[in-house]
């Protein structure tokens, strides 16, 4: 077909460095102006695919292809990854992985300029389109000054500039705030509208990229495509929960009040679903029925904060009085925009960064004479990269690398060792060495070398990035087991779900002041604290509208007081 322009026949791919196949049987098209989501857990062969349809595979990736893969009617077999390149632009996860120019006009010119285009031609598309993406104002700028979603476009123009057939979208939503993701959903939409190519979006955040209709779903799971269809169809099924992929929201609560979903109330987005009144009256009576649990006990203060101001070396005041009381055994999310102020105040309680003013007790206690060191006796604090944490060779030396620095003795260590990894699952890999290990893993591996100094308080920072259901389940879990054995866990993230589900309370961040200290269902479902700090409103308060709930926060809080019983 003429406006086919990718195909999957039967296709196979098996890295040479692995003993099985990574993809089998893969077998879809995309035709000229479709847009399609391609689904499923980590280590389902999603990767894979993005760089068979890139050219990364064969030309940087090798191994063995089977089957026939087509780009515009050609195998990509018989094309360079030049010529590929002229038809598939990639937006990675990673936007500074991208840049190559030191300004934005200089990237976006990038390919131009290896196409030799002259510089009166540069000097009038550069800017054209620049301001398809709505970055005009920023051509000047280094790319390494802007904001996430602003570096997003960059990418999306540098890879319009060459006029491509198919726009290939990796994980786009991974490192962007709430408000930041639903643009960046909103603006992939408007391009495939404006420049007619075919959009093809991976990602696991199912409901966000929904936001905005898309043609077909491909589900995959362990290498192979589960399912192909329409989101509508999709939703209606049971592939999503049995594949490892979060269902929206609305959908569960819907599901918990007995309503059937089919394809025929259109369930790809609470905006088109149609709801019969008899479905509302069930929705109202699930609400009725559905006890709030109670609130739970807390100790006493842990953590305080009273007017900490902080100001950068270039000027830039991030922290402009914060006052933070923290229990000892809460779990507490930390959310707000990129820039808001949230890694910087924990930089500050930890002692990486020391406040102009203001005080910080631990206790009771002032800490402000404490070292680095000393605070981490007691807080301590996990980066949301593992790889950045880690300096050993083996699981076991880096979760005893900490005790070891402060001279404890080696059979103490061995002890100490020993319980953390039970505590952290780590302890059949306990001789294993961490490059064997996943993301996830590695993350445990990184929360266990801070337990083994026995604080009283974990700081994460973004937890849950870049994983799947089941593995953000696994992590939250773990982290809940660590707050219910007394330590205080405080997070800071973007995952509204993460804040909705295991958070005891939530801060909110913006312009690096506190706006809002309350429980995430009233936060989220307050239009003013939303939009000021770039959250997004949860489905489950335009489900409770649209059935005729008067209290939209209170049915949110039974929801997630439910759910956390059925989960548990």
């Amino acid at each position: 077909m003429e406006d086919c322009l990718l195909s999957f026949e039967d296709f196979g791919f098996q890295y040479n460095a692995q003993q099985k196949p990574t993809l089998y049987n893969i077998s879809f098209s995309v035709k000229k102006g479709e847009k399609i989501l391609i689904a499923g857990p980590s280590g389902c062969g999603k990767s894979t695919l993005v760089h068979c349809i890139n050219g990364l595979i064969p030309f940087s990736y090798k191994g063995q292809m089977t089957g026939s893969l087509k780009i515009k009617g050609k195998e990509t077999r018989d094309l360079s990854l030049f010529d590929l390149s002229k038809s598939v632009g990639t937006v990675l996860q990673d936007s500074d992985a991208q840049f190559v120019g030191l300004t934005v006009a200089e990237d976006i010119a990038f390919a131009l300029e290896n196409d030799c285009v002259a510089t009166e031609m540069l000097k009038i598309r550069v800017p054209e389109v620049a301001k398809l993406v709505h970055i005009e104002d920023f051509l000047d700028h280094a790319p390494v000054e802007l904001s996430g979603g602003q570096k997003q476009r960059v990418s999306l123009a540098g890879v319009l500039v060459d006029d491509v057939d198919i726009l290939l979208f990796d994980e786009p939503l991974a490192n962007l705030d709430p408000a930041t993701g639903k643009q960046a959903i909103e603006l992939i939409d408007e391009m495939q509208k404006k420049t007619g190519a075919a959009v093809i979006i991976v990602e696991h955040r199912l409901e966000d990229v929904l936001y905005k209709p898309v043609d077909r779903i491909i589900l995959m799971g362990e290498g192979r495509i589960i399912a192909d269809t329409t989101p509508d169809r999709l939703l209606s099924g049971g592939f999503l929960s049995e594949n490892g992929i979060r269902e929206p929201l609305y959908i569960t609560a819907l599901k918990y009040a007995n309503v059937e979903i089919t394809p025929l109330i259109k369930p790809s987005s609470i905006k088109s679903i149609k709801l019969s009144d008899e479905d509302k009256l069930k929705v109202r009576n699930w609400y009725m029925t559905a006890k709030a649990a109670e609130d739970k006990k807390l100790g006493g203060m842990l953590l305080k904060t009273d007017s900490v101001k902080f100001a950068y070396d270039n000027g830039h005041v991030a922290l402009k009085g914060i006052t933070v009381a923290v229990k000892e055994g809460e779990m507490l999310a930390i959310v707000g925009t990129n820039g808001a102020g949230k890694s910087t105040f924990s930089k500050v309680v930890c002692g990486f960064e020391t406040q102009q003013e203001g005080k910080i007790f631990f206790k009771g206690e002032d800490i402000e004479g404490l070292s680095i060191k000393e605070r981490a006796d007691h807080i301590g604090y996990v980066m949301q990269n593992p790889n950045q944490m880690i300096s050993k060779v083996m699981i076991a030396d880096e979760v005893a690398l900490g005790l070891r620095t402060r001279g404890v003795p080696e059979d103490i260590i061995r002890e100490k060792v020993e319980k953390v990894l039970k505590v952290c699952g780590l302890w059949p890999f306990r001789n294993w060495p961490i490059s064997a290990l996943s993301f996830g893993q590695k993350k445990r591996v990184t929360i266990a070398s801070i337990l083994a100094l026995d604080p009283e308080m974990i700081i994460l920072d973004e937890p849950t990035a870049g994983q799947d259901y089941r593995h953000y389940t696994d992590i939250m879990e773990f982290l809940l087991k660590l707050n219910q054995s007394g330590i205080t866990i405080v997070m800071i993230t973007h995952d509204m779900h993460l804040m909705l589900e295991y958070a005891d309370r939530a801060i909110v961040f913006s312009d690096g002041l506190i706006i809002a200290d309350d429980t995430a269902a009233h936060i989220l479902t307050d239009k003013e604290t939303v939009d000021k700090a770039s959250l997004k409103e949860t489905s489950l308060y335009e489900l409770a509208l649209m059935c005729g709930i008067d209290d939209p926060g209170d049915y949110v809080k039974r929801f997630i007081d439910y759910e956390r019983e059925v989960m548990r």
